[in-house]
């Protein structure tokens, strides 16, 4: 699962991936700084089951801290979206194709409204930033009408004459967006309109039905960004009047924290609401100033930086993932070198056992016997559908 990282120039997107992921990304005051996307590993933040089962554990494919399970993910950072890029316009062809890889967006945006819609610098609140998100919704429906318009006439008499399902058809015609059948479906259920005639459909029609599959198949959030800055609070109440998922956010607070703690200079895990300085005397005091005023305006205001409370909800609440962890010996909760919870993987909600188990290995889902949860000890057959935090071994006629 891939989540992307979107929104207008100068936003601070490019500050917020570097600091979910801490890669070296160029950030600058100026429109079109991301030219490339940028691809990195950020971490969904979840409570370990190692404390439940008192043990110490040794994660391969993740990091755990003081309880704290740190899970990898992928995130890609867009390039600095401007009105009209569905028709070409800035980086729109670009952004837009890498909008389509995606199967979630965190939308960026500039909550004190100091910068106008293409991303120039303004004095806070002299913009709206609800403008914004509207726009960019319209720039990805648009995008997404004109690749069905191009063939949309010869599909539609072609459902109708051949009495084939629109569903699977426009399945096929917008495979390369990522989008699900399911998704097809529950945006044509949204409509209303006559799937049986198609050909019926006016333009309003088209856009309608493909507004509602955006939001279906591209569900967004919104990190509220320069959460410090005038305006910004009653910005995001309006947000999320509006019905927008919000987390109010300071990624540049966030980068600083992470970077100090990279240094040793802090301990500090991301998304916690506070810090703790291990080596004061290396710590100059500009910088002791920055990370008192980041405390004071940002973490006991807020709670947090926003910035892994944007990632957490991109997978949980948009994409509607669990995390499980999967071991070989139940009594032990280890694998075969005798790693205790080594491993812990993301899944979507309604993953069964045997689904689990062809995503480890094709091998083990083919030769599929049955499952064991750590807790209960008991065998599951192909069918359970598995539980956020459950722990289970699987049985199979054929070894990885």
């Amino acid at each position: 699962m891939l989540v992307g990282i979107v929104g207008k120039p100068n936003v601070g997107k490019s500050t917020f991936f570097s600091a979910a992921t801490l890669a070296s990304v160029e950030i600058a005051n100026y429109p079109f700084t991301t030219i490339k996307p940028n691809r990195g590993t950020g971490y969904l933040r979840v409570p370990c089951v190692c404390r439940e089962f008192n043990v110490k554990d040794n994660p391969v494919n993740s990091l755990c801290i003081d309880g704290v399970r740190l899970i990898p993910v992928e995130l890609i950072d867009c390039a600095g979206l401007v009105p009209d890029a569905w028709r070409g316009r800035g980086l729109g062809n670009q952004f837009l194709d890498e909008v389509r890889k995606a199967d979630a967006l965190i939308h960026i945006i500039d909550a004190a409204g100091a910068t106008d819609i293409e991303g120039k610098p303004l004095k806070p609140g002299m913009h709206d930033p609800v403008e914004d998100v509207h726009f960019l919704e319209k720039e990805i429906t648009m995008w997404m009408v004109q690749i069905l318009k191009r063939d949309w006439p010869r599909l539609a008499r072609t459902v109708e004459s051949r009495n084939k399902d629109l569903p699977s058809m426009l399945e096929e015609r917008l495979s390369g967006l990522a989008i699900r059948r399911s998704q097809i479906i529950e945006a044509l259920r949204r409509t209303g309109l006559n799937v049986d005639k198609p050909t019926s459909w006016s333009d309003d029609d088209i856009i309608t039905f493909m507004d509602v599959l955006r939001s279906v198949s591209k569900p967004m959030l919104i990190a509220a960004n320069k959460i410090d800055l005038p305006y910004a609070e009653e910005n995001v109440e309006r947000l999320r009047d509006l019905g927008y998922v919000t987390v109010p956010c300071c990624a540049e607070a966030e980068l600083a924290l992470r970077r100090a703690s990279e240094k040793g200079l802090i301990r500090y895990k991301p998304g916690d609401g506070d810090f703790v300085i291990l080596a004061p005397e290396e710590i100059t005091k500009v910088q002791a100033e920055a990370l008192m005023r980041i405390k004071e305006r940002i973490l006991k205001r807020f709670g947090g930086t926003g910035v892994q409370e944007a990632i957490n909800l991109a997978f949980y609440k948009l994409l509607n993932v669990i995390v499980v962890y999967t071991v070989e010996d139940v009594e032990k909760l280890s694998d075969h070198y005798g790693r205790v919870l080594p491993d812990a993987r993301v899944v979507p909600k309604g993953t069964t056992a045997r689904e689990l188990a062809y995503k480890i290995h094709s091998e083990l889902g083919e030769g599929f016997i049955y499952a064991v949860e750590a807790r209960s000890k008991r065998r599951l057959g192909e069918d359970y559908v598995l539980k956020d935090g459950d722990v289970i071994s699987i049985v199979s006629a054929k070894k990885r």
